[in-house]
């Protein structure tokens, strides 16, 4: 989340101009400020009228017009960014901040700001390509400025190649992960995330609900705060986060197995996914068949899997280890026991059976319980929030360890 920062989203001209409106979108719902100037190209393309009525703010244009409260405009503003982000960002702004030419609201703002700046460019293939281009762009690098880099396909002109503007997802990211404090840096976390499968035969296999939502927001936010991060992950359909190693795994015997490769050297496990406790006796190498006219069905046997967390509870020496509890009744009584028989650090309880705190969703309703039987509930809220929470609290054992 990014609530509290202040964004200057700076707009240059070129058609990807519409995807910048999306982006505004997309950071005011995650709680950032936005203020939005638009070079005299951008406006070709877009009103400032659609951008002041997405960030509900002034759209800043003209250098020269009248100040508004005596304020030096520029200044103000420059003072007042977290991060600015240039998108799209046209070959010619690069080249004119690259050598510091100060000649329209945008420019001078970047000159006169110290904050974090981020481009996002987005050009025909040939001038993205061009020497001149790449050395601008390696120039502002060497500043200590960011590029999201540009995705590659057909362009508005025709021509295939590099140029198209990042995603809006993907640049909002990227200002969510620059912007973190970094205070995992050094950590090695692993997470585990979403459903394992057990197959019955070749076609078809047993699973859970687990959508894996929870474990990568957990792999995201870890990331975001510095800390090498494996994210071993059953099938689920979510994009791999950003800066995370992914290890994709089937049944729970494979889940158990890549942990084993990185645990010794971890500081934290975190078990966010819901591996399947149970898996079929015999595995058909062929598939099960309907016998014609009998309706008698057919019966399974079932024998237990390796409990992970508990593997790893006996195995662990200083690692911090982080459990989850998702029931469905006696909520805390079962998590609380969990815990003490997996040899936990804590656990997340929550009721799947609650609206707002299923396994599919966006947000989740929990409480951790400690090893030292301390309880803290926390209200609904996205499962983004919740994994900050998470990391904060094992960051603070560590410390006080």
């Amino acid at each position: 989340m990014l609530k509290g920062k202040n964004v200057i989203l700076g707009v240059t001209g070129g058609i990807a101009v519409y995807k910048a409106a999306d982006l505004v979108s997309r950071l005011i719902k995650e709680g950032a400020s936005v203020d939005v100037i638009m070079t005299e190209s951008a406006q070709k393309f877009v009103t400032p009228l659609t951008f002041q009525t997405m960030a509900q703010s002034k759209v800043h244009t003209d250098l020269f017009g009248l100040l508004d409260y005596v304020d030096v405009e520029h200044i103000t503003l420059a003072k007042k960014a977290d991060v600015i982000v240039v998108a799209p960002a046209t070959g010619n702004t690069i080249a004119k901040i690259a050598n510091g030419v100060a000649d329209n609201m945008l420019t001078t703002v970047i000159l006169a700001s110290t904050a974090k700046i981020i481009f996002a460019p987005a050009m025909n293939t040939n001038m993205f390509l061009n020497p001149i281009t790449q050395e601008n762009i390696k120039k502002l690098e060497a500043l200590g400025h960011e590029f999201v880099p540009p995705g590659e396909g057909r362009l508005a002109c025709g021509d295939i190649g590099p140029g198209k503007m990042a995603e809006p997802a993907d640049i909002v990211e990227y200002i969510r992960f620059s912007l973190v404090e970094k205070d995992m840096t050094g950590k090695k976390v692993i997470v585990t995330a979403g459903p394992t499968i057990e197959p019955l035969d070749p076609v078809r296999y047993i699973t859970n609900h687990s959508s894996g939502k929870m474990g990568y927001a957990i792999a995201r936010e870890a990331a975001s705060r510095g800390a090498e991060t494996i994210l071993i992950s059953g099938p689920t359909s979510i994009p791999e986060p950003k800066g995370v190693k992914v290890i994709k795994v089937d049944t729970t015997q494979n889940m158990l197995d890549a942990i084993g490769e990185y645990f010794d050297a971890c500081d934290i496990l975190i078990k966010a996914a819901a591996p399947s406790d149970f898996k079929p006796e015999r595995v058909s190498t062929t598939k099960i068949k309907k016998i014609p006219g009998d309706n008698s069905g057919i019966t399974v046997k079932f024998d237990k899997n390796p409990d992970i967390a508990a593997y790893y509870g006996q195995k662990k020496t200083n690692q911090i280890i982080i459990g989850f509890a998702a029931e469905t009744d006696n909520i805390l009584e079962y998590a609380s026991r969990k815990l003490k028989e997996k040899n936990l650090d804590f656990i997340v309880a929550n009721d799947v059976t609650m609206k707002g705190a299923g396994f599919k969703g966006d947000t989740n309703i929990a409480t951790i319980i400690e090893n030292n039987g301390q309880q803290t509930q926390y209200p609904i809220m996205s499962k983004d929030q919740l994994s900050k929470e998470i990391l904060n609290k094992a960051m603070e054992i560590i410390k006080n360890k």
